[in-house]
């Protein structure tokens, strides 16, 4: 059954015949519009994430208009709408800080505006995430057009791939292993055109789960940013949503339990970033569907990681497009999905799949020679933990996976950076780094601040790999034995605030277990004598966010907004 025309929601501000539909279509002509250019049809929303300051969006600009240019042709009235912009390099504390905000402009512009559908422009780490989350609890149709990761970095002949070997050559500089002109060669030649990072950091990752949850063109997320066949997905795109308002065919119809789990399933085979889980979480939680932990876990265990892509593998997300991108490596794992969820472009996921090839399998690997059995993400418990942690085993030193040493504790993130460089520290490569008050409220917003640097005395040694702790995320596109995302966090006094340094960590990722070896009287003892820290903010939207933000295996929304409850729509007055 399709929509007519007089069922559409802009109706209501442009088909009465009253003074205030009067307004909206003389306000409409204002802007140089005649009414044959919108009445009847529907009205798309194109929430455009470009700014000057998101460099991964440079490109959104002629994007928008590629996209305005598909819903023409399909005859709908597109109308750009700007939503903040989360630039992952700049934004401080955290983009993430700001994942919910834009989450809450993009549910309200759809609500208070003549929008039928919407076209969500993202990539950059959190706007993927938050587009969807508010697009969710918005429910108009809705369509996500990834930004698509930039080309390979190079310098002297060596690829060169976002955030992995910024921390790899930071190392070196700081071990002395490479000179300051090498460095700024290397920063030179590391981000070489428009688009998110070219590694499977968190960008790549979610447009990627995005992509399976049925919210994208089938293929739209491997493609890179300055290839041609992205401009053309933009303008299909733009024609495709159209249709879906026509079709009625909305987010609570695309994002099931199956589809989540299919979600899950990709970000494992990729070998994907660990802010996945938190982004995830939330994004289901929006639909009304429990997500947890225990979930992920459980799909890990038998999960091969098969993209070898850094930071866990080799290649970049340019090797990864010309590899056959992610149809491809999803018809490999095509037993691990619910093949008959629905998608965007009205067919299954499994007819989406069809005719899906491998090109090149050192890039996507085949089931029979993965670059990890199974086990791409871990979920930790135990009394340090007992709400979870995560870690990537892939990405980890295999000696680590099962370690116990001597915590090191740092209180804060200045408090590390002030002294893990000290010749002082009294650590050793055996040691286990404590970083605390990192979390949801005590980054606050929970930086990625988990890859805690290795002390330079220990640099100079030749290490490049130790466990450490943290109740902050990590960038998707670091490595080590970095263990994230201690819930409770210790700026509410989880078990983290309790650590001092001279305590035995154990960590047996194996045996999913984090454990604070100290005796639970100790413990009490210390909690007794533990206080709260103040506040971070005593005003605006810092307020809401440190009163109103889950921890990190909630999803770190705002508890106001989940649920799939209903806002009304507002009053035409």
């Amino acid at each position: 059954m399709r929509k007519k025309p007089e069922e559409l929601r802009s109706h209501r501000w442009y088909g009465a015949k009253d003074l205030r539909a009067f307004g909206h279509r003389s306000r409409t002509a204002q802007m140089g519009y005649d009414r044959s250019d919108y009445a009847g049809k529907p009205v798309i929303a194109i929430l455009n994430t470009w700014s000057d300051i998101n460099p991964c969006h440079t490109h959104f600009r002629n994007r928008v208009e590629e996209i305005k240019r598909g819903v023409w042709q399909a005859g709908g009235f597109p109308v750009e709408m700007p939503a903040i912009s989360l630039s992952e390099p700049f934004q401080k504390p955290t983009t993430m800080m700001y994942r919910n905000l834009l989450a809450m402009e993009a549910e309200e512009l759809l609500r208070s505006y003549p929008a039928d559908g919407a076209v969500l422009m993202g990539g950059c780490d959190k706007t993927t995430p938050a587009l969807v989350m508010g697009a969710t609890s918005m429910n108009l149709p809705a369509i996500f057009m990834p930004a698509g990761p930039m080309l390979r970095g190079n310098w002297h002949g060596h690829t060169l791939g976002s955030g992995s070997d910024s921390w790899k050559y930071w190392a070196e500089l700081r071990a002395g292993k490479i000179d300051e002109r090498a460095w700024q060669e290397i920063e030179d030649g590391i981000a070489r055109s428009p688009g998110h990072c070219m590694t499977m950091g968190t960008a790549s990752t979610m447009t990627s789960a995005v992509e399976s949850l049925g919210l994208t063109l089938p293929g739209a997320a491997s493609i890179p940013a300055p290839d041609a066949n992205h401009p053309k997905m933009a303008t299909l795109t733009g024609k495709r949503i159209v249709d879906m308002v026509w079709e009625d065919l909305k987010p609570t119809d695309i994002l099931t339990a199956a589809a989540f789990d299919n979600a899950v399933v990709t970000v494992l085979a990729l070998g994907g970033s660990t802010n996945a889980i938190v982004h995830l979480v939330a994004m289901a939680r929006r639909a009304g569907i429990a997500l947890d932990l225990d979930r992920f876990d459980a799909l890990s265990a038998k999960t091969p990681v098969l993209a070898d892509v850094r930071p866990s593998g080799r290649y970049l997300m340019e090797d990864f497009y010309y590899a056959g991108g992610l149809r491809a490596l999803l018809g490999e794992v095509r037993d691990l999905l619910a093949l008959e969820c629905r998608t965007a472009n009205g067919r299954t996921l499994g007819e989406n799949l069809a005719g899906a090839e491998i090109y090149n399998p050192e890039v996507i690997r085949k089931r029979g020679h993965p670059l990890l059995a199974a086990g791409g993400l871990a979920v930790l418990r135990g009394n340090l933990a007992p709400d979870g942690a995560v870690i990537k085993p892939a990405a980890a030193e295999p000696r680590l996976l099962k370690h116990s040493g001597k915590a090191v504790v740092f209180e804060d993130y200045n408090d590390m950076a002030a002294r893990v460089d000290d010749p002082a520290l009294d650590v050793t490569a055996d040691s286990v780094l404590v970083l605390r008050n990192a979390g949801p409220q005590g980054g606050p917003g929970m930086p990625e601040w988990g890859q805690l640097p290795i002390p330079r005395k220990l640099l100079e040694q030749g290490v490049r790999d130790m466990v450490r702790i943290s109740d902050a995320r990590m960038s998707g596109t670091s490595y080590g034995a970095c263990v994230l995302h201690v819930a409770p966090e210790a700026f509410v006094g989880g078990p983290l605030a309790l650590v001092q340094t001279g305590d035995v960590i154990e960590l047996d990722v194996p045996g999913r277990r984090l454990m604070l070896r100290v005796d639970d009287a100790e413990l009490m003892r210390r909690k007794r004598l533990w206080k709260a820290p103040s506040p971070r903010y005593a005003r605006g939207y810092g307020a809401i966010f440190q009163k109103h933000i889950r921890q990190a295996h909630e999803g770190c929304d705002f508890d106001f907004l989940e649920g799939a409850a209903p806002t009304p729509d507002p009053e035409i007055h």
